[in-house]
Order: C-alpha cells, then structure tokens, then sequence
C-alpha cells in the first residue's frame, strides 16, 4: 500500500492556497467558454498568462510548502500553535531518535 504524501492535518493546513488556485481555474474555463475582449490572439495570450502564471506558481507552492510542513511534524518537535517560542512549553509530541 502506497504511502499518503500528506495528512489531513497537512491538508487543512493547505487549504489556504486551494482557494485562490480554484478562483484561478475558475477564470481560465470562464474565458475560454466566453471570450468578452474579443477575437484579438495577443490580449487572448495576455489574458491567459496572467492567469495561468500564477496558477502554475501556487500549485508548485502549494505542493513545495505542504511538503515542508510533512517533513516538519515528522522531523521535529510538535508544540500547540504558537507554543514552540514560549519559554517551558509542553511539547504535544516528542521527536523520535531513531
């Protein structure tokens, strides 16, 4: 059975980045059902690149920060939220030696 990349915690994390990379795909089919700029292929271009760079750039962010915060809580010490810069902070879980 395949490992799962990220967990539901890491998940929920991520979520922030999902809605904007909806509102983008969104916008990407809209104009491509109707085209309200008319037929002009250098503003169509335009219009798609500066929908399409920003999606592809979340996506690769998204997938790059869920990442690091997998690699984070399997890594290091888990503190509650905002608790790993309190002085004698009870660790939710400790770090494993192996």
């Amino acid at each position: 059975m395949a490992t799962k990349v990220f967990d539901r915690d890491t998940l929920l994390d991520l979520t922030v980045n999902f809605i904007p990379l909806f509102i983008l795909v969104f916008f990407i089919v809209g104009y491509t059902v109707y085209n309200p700029f008319g037929l002009d292929s250098v503003s169509r271009i335009l219009q798609y690149v500066l929908l399409a760079a920003p999606f592809v750039l979340l996506a690769i962010l998204t997938y790059l920060s869920g990442k690091a915060i997998a690699t984070a809580e399997k890594t290091s010490t888990v503190y509650m939220p905002g608790g790993a810069t309190v002085d004698d902070a009870e660790p939710l879980e400790e770090r494993e030696d192996e």
